[in-house]
C-alpha cells in the first residue's frame, strides 16, 4: 500500500492528473523491476515541486529503499535507472533582466 502525505498514492495523484493509471505505473516501477509487488507498505511525505517531481522523488526514496533491504536488487534497479537524480535546478535571476534569461527588448533604432 502507497501513502502519500497520509493519503493513498490513487487519491494524491488523481488531484493534480486525470490519469493516475498512468502514475501509478511509474510509482511501482522500482517493485516490478526487483519483482517485490505487494511485499512492503509505502509510506512517504513530499512537498514542493510540481507532481512528476514529488513522484520521482518518492520513486527515488523506494529504489534506495529497497536497496537497503537486499542489495542484490542494486544491479536491477541501476540498469532500469532508477537510482539517478534529476540534477535539474531552476536557473537563476540576472541582474538587469527580467527573468532568469529574459531581457529587454533590442531595438536597432
Amino acid at each position: 500500500m502507497l501513502v502519500i502525505n497520509g493519503k493513498p498514492a490513487e487519491e494524491f495523484f488523481a488531484s493534480y492528473l486525470n490519469a493516475p493509471e498512468h502514475l501509478e505505473k511509474t510509482l511501482r516501477q522500482p517493485f516490478h523491476v526487483t519483482g517485490t509487488v505487494g511485499s512492503y507498505d509505502v509510506k512517504a511525505r513530499v512537498s514542493g515541486g510540481g507532481y512528476t517531481g514529488q513522484l520521482e522523488a518518492v520513486r527515488l526514496g523506494i529504489a534506495r529503499a529497497l536497496i537497503g533491504v537486499n542489495s542484490e536488487y542494486r544491479t536491477p534497479l541501476k540498469q532500469a535507472k532508477l537510482l539517478t537524480r534529476d540534477p535539474r535546478e531552476v536557473e537563476r535571476k540576472k541582474y538587469g533582466r527580467r527573468k532568469a534569461r529574459k531581457s529587454e527588448q533590442y531595438s536597432k533604432r
